[in-house]
């Protein structure tokens, strides 16, 4: 063996080892670039706060509604009355633009019914996310064509039970997590 070829042995070595030194270098300073900015996105303290809340329904009445803010979004919930309940379960929802509960507290594709979007059995409680699925305005209640909700900006019209009927909006209003803790006390999340 020559001692040149030695040599260049030893260089290319020296040289293997500058380049995963540098790559290396390279990459835990990107790492440390991007880690504040991956972390922002996490949510912070005061909603993880609100990931579940507890509301108080006996001073609602039926025929009146209680709007609540969770996660920074508004919840409609509505005690029914008789004729509203009888009026959305008398939908056929073959005719709907929606025919999905949206309601995560079942599992995807269960049918609109209105026994599917109500939280008790009697149909009485109606608890969803108060943001038009179409550009995500606040409805006004007891508005609209179907007695429901109508949404001024664009026109989309809810019925008693939160499906869409009308307008542009895509989805029935979403149902979010939610169960009754006792007979006044809905825990949401």
């Amino acid at each position: 063996m020559s001692p040149l070829s030695h040599a260049d042995d030893h260089q290319g070595t020296r040289r293997d080892f500058l380049f995963y030194a540098t790559a290396g270098a390279g990459a835990v300073t990107a790492g440390a670039a991007i880690w504040p900015l991956v972390g922002q996105m996490n949510p912070s303290a005061d909603v993880l706060a609100l990931a579940s809340i507890r509301v108080d329904l006996s001073s609602v009445v039926p025929g009146t509604q209680l709007t609540v803010l969770w996660q920074g979004k508004p919840v409609f919930i509505r005690s029914r009355t008789e004729a509203e309940i009888a009026e959305a379960r008398s939908i056929d929802i073959s005719g709907l633009p929606d025919q999905s509960a949206e309601n995560e507290n079942l599992p995807d594709g269960t049918l609109a019914t209105d026994e599917n979007r109500a939280m008790d059995e009697d149909g009485i409680w109606l608890v969803q996310m108060g943001i038009c699925t179409h550009l995500g305005c606040v409805p006004l209640g007891e508005a609209g064509d179907f007695g429901g909700w109508f949404c001024p900006c664009h026109g989309s019209h809810y019925d008693t039970a939160g499906r869409i009927r009308r307008g542009p909006a895509p989805r029935n209003l979403l149902i979010p997590v939610a169960e009754f803790i006792d007979d006044v006390t809905l825990q949401l999340g």
